[in-house]
């Protein structure tokens, strides 16, 4: 299976280039070499790897401003609180059910535990550093201060009186442990306050705790640049919590439970339903799986809490304060220009403008003559793939929209669209996937609101997650019906496609909408089908489809043809996939990888890995499209899509690649690998299993950033268009 259609049909396909085709069984082939036991990474310990670099970033005062490194510390920890809600919460269930099954790494659970929690308290300590010896003063050099209370001025902390009794205090709900009154639950990662009483009268002690809420933010804005972290206000004026009682000591504690909503589907009537069943019920109940408290909390305070949260002390955390960096993103929204990145406005698509006046185009006349592949941020998300929906939804001729949805924002102009289309008497088929991790009420609520709308609403499969990111266009013209459609790498969400690196293509070309048809009567009828001409679906044809290239790869390195293989995802883990890269660097044939996040590869090991390179680019925008490119003896097979090297992404998820025809386009995704691989380029390079930054040359100069030379390309491609 390649991504090269059977027929020519469109403009942009290479006709007058014979179709290559190699038989992958060549009885010939070279019986493969034996593959070491130890070749893969833990992709848990790679995981850490990937936000070690997301805390270098924080680190880097060369390249990246002030307060997008106090944002990238936020990033860290937000980071870190999911992978404890999920990854690790899912570690702790295998040892707990007693599953004593190694990891591909061949780590078992309790070991790999272990490990986790050590990598993590170093890292933690090192995010504590940064953020106190570095992000802090540098902060307070530019006029950015977080203060504790006994820092602040007199009118300061009278202010801050007042805020606490008119705003802060009517909502606090001080709960104390006694024979009367049990311990209470902890909702994970709030921010709380354990306090020590003692009653004047009897002389006994109490413990009691204070949720900090989140009414404010968490570091509350005295004026001019100045900030005092909302536990210390709360702190301060105990005694107006607790009247008549003597405070002996307070600490702030922070929990994180497993949050990984699970819903038996086969046995479910209504997925929603059940869905928002198990959402419900995941409020309480939910087991830690760390506890995060401050540096000096009072030993009786610390082993009273783990042990009424039944927690290992392993588990438990001691951090300098403020716990809770993730509030740092609050300060990241702050009005200094000048510490941030350059504002970057995207632009509108060459082919997708209008040249007179630089305005969108219309769209279903711009796509007749040619697909067009667009990379987000740089291009438009706003005039591309939301004008599409929302020209479909307007247009008189369009008889039907279908979409899928995974993420969106809250606000989303797409489901505005959808809804207006709906209204309008269009076939509108919205396929909603409710159990996208953390988005799973969001979800649910845009659901229903396309359901009342009258829009067609279907939950994808059962025992599969909807990941791909389609749009469907059906539309009466002279000629009879054409379709349109958009594949894309990234959910259509607008806010993220501002923030996010995706690709897609917008296609009028009748093999690959025809596709894109079937794979929507498939997902939302009784089709079966599971062939196609220009896409490759999982679970059914991702892996296999890749394996086979990758094989064809080896076979053309052979016999003496041009081979290669590059890809470009958020994680590969996926040990078939591996397998496959490892023997094509065995035999010779170039592999790149330009991975993200988890990588479990080992590149640059002796008889195994000696020609496979992997680099990993993180910076002001996330690299989230996912790119395949072939040699193929010549004529490079190229596809985008979905989908990740991950058991998940090629067993348990919906998933579509497509493959590209068009020279251009081909020349772009070719032009990006040259640059990541260049060694002029910022990057991380892994070898072995160690990653190493790169920022500088050998003489101090600062490497290209991919990202800004990107959105430099833009700027250059717009004032040129504007001079013609």
């Amino acid at each position: 299976m390649t991504f090269v259609e059977d027929e020519v049909t469109v403009q942009d396909v290479r006709a007058d280039e014979p179709t290559v085709s190699v038989d992958v069984t060549d009885p010939t082939a070279e019986a493969p070499l034996e593959l070491p036991a130890d070749r893969f990474q833990d992709r848990e310990l790679s995981w850490l790897a990937f936000n070690t670099r997301v805390l270098d970033l924080a680190r880097d005062a060369r390249r990246v401003p002030l307060l997008e490194r106090a944002k990238f510390l936020a990033i860290f920890a937000s980071n870190l609180d999911e992978f404890f809600m999920v990854r690790v919460a899912g570690l702790k269930r295998r040892i707990a059910a007693g599953v004593a099954v190694p990891s591909a790494s061949g780590m078992m659970p309790r070991d790999l535990h272990d490990a986790i929690l050590e990598r993590t308290r170093d890292l933690v300590l090192w995010q504590s550093a940064v953020f106190a010896d570095d992000i802090r003063p540098a902060l307070a050099e530019h006029d950015i201060e977080i203060l504790r209370w006994d820092e602040l001025t007199a009118p300061e902390r009278d202010r801050m009186t007042i805020l606490f009794q008119s705003r802060i205090f009517p909502v606090l709900t001080p709960l104390a442990v006694d024979p009367s009154h049990p311990f209470p639950y902890i909702s994970g990662l709030s921010v709380n306050l354990a306090v020590l009483l003692k009653n004047p009268v009897t002389g006994s002690r109490q413990f009691a705790r204070v949720k900090v809420p989140t009414i404010l933010s968490r570091f509350i804005p005295l004026g001019g640049g100045r900030f005092v972290p909302l536990e210390d206000v709360i702190a301060r004026h105990l005694d107006k919590v607790f009247t008549g009682m003597q405070i002996i000591g307070y600490s702030t504690f922070r929990v994180t439970r497993n949050e990984d909503v699970e819903v038996e589907e086969d046995d479910a009537e209504n997925l929603l339903f059940a869905l928002e069943k198990e959402l419900l019920r995941s409020k309480v109940g939910r087991p830690p799986v760390r506890l995060e408290v401050e540096d000096d909390i009072d030993d009786k305070m610390l082993e009273l809490l783990i042990g009424e949260l039944d927690i290992n002390e392993k588990e438990v955390f001691k951090l300098p304060s403020p716990l809770d960096l993730t509030g740092l993103f609050s300060l990241a929204d702050l009005d200094r220009e000048a510490l941030k990145y350059p504002s970057f406005l995207p632009k509108t698509h060459p082919e997708l403008a209008s040249v007179e006046t630089a305005q969108p185009a219309d769209m279903f006349a711009a796509l007749k003559h040619r697909d067009v592949l667009l990379q987000h941020p740089y291009d438009s998300f706003a005039t591309s793939v939301q004008r599409f929906i929302e020209q479909a939804a307007a247009d008189p001729s369009v008889l039907a929209i279908k979409q899928t949805l995974y993420r969106t924002s809250g606000d989303s102009p797409i489901i505005d669209a959808l809804i207006e289309a709906s209204q309008a008497g269009k076939q509108v088929l919205a396929l909603v996937e409710i159990k996208a991790r953390f988005d799973e009420q969001a979800n649910i609520q845009w659901a229903r609101k396309l359901e009342k709308a009258g829009c067609h609403v279907v939950y994808g499969m059962l025992g599969l997650k909807t990941h791909c990111k389609l749009s469907l266009v059906v539309r009466e013209e002279p000629k009879g019906l054409r379709r349109y459609c958009h594949i894309g790498t990234g959910n259509y969400n607008p806010k993220t496609a501002r923030m996010y690196e995706d690709m897609g293509l917008l296609t009028s070309n009748s093999v690959i909408t025809e596709d894109v048809a079937k794979l929507f009567n498939h997902l939302s009828g009784m089709s079966q089908e599971t062939t196609y001409k220009r896409l490759l679906v999982a679970p059914h044809g991702v892996r296999r489809g890749l394996l086979d290239n990758i094989e064809r790869e080896i076979t053309n390195h052979r016999a003496g043809l041009p081979s290669g293989v590059r890809i470009k995802v958020n994680s590969i883990v996926d040990e078939t996939v591996i397998d496959a890269l490892y023997r094509a660097s065995q035999a010779g044939v170039p592999v790149d990888l330009w991975v993200r996040g988890i990588c479990a590869v080992r590149p640059g090991v002796p008889g195994l890995s000696e020609n496979l390179r992997v680099r990993s680019i993180l910076g002001r925008f996330l690299e989230h499209s996912r790119l395949y490119w072939f040699a193929n003896a010549g004529r490079p097979l190229v596809g985008i899509g979905s989908s990740d090297l991950m058991h998940r992404n090629l067993d348990r998820r919906v998933e579509v690649l497509v493959g590209l025809t068009n020279p251009r386009h081909i020349a772009q995704i070719e032009r990006l690998f040259q640059l990541a691989f260049d060694a002029g380029t910022a990057s991380w390079w892994l070898e072995g299993d160690t990653w190493t930054q790169r920022t500088t040359d050998d003489h101090g100069n600062p490497l290209l950033d991919i990202q800004e030379y990107l959105i430099a390309a833009v700027s250059q491609r717009r004032t040129a268009e504007a001079s013609r």
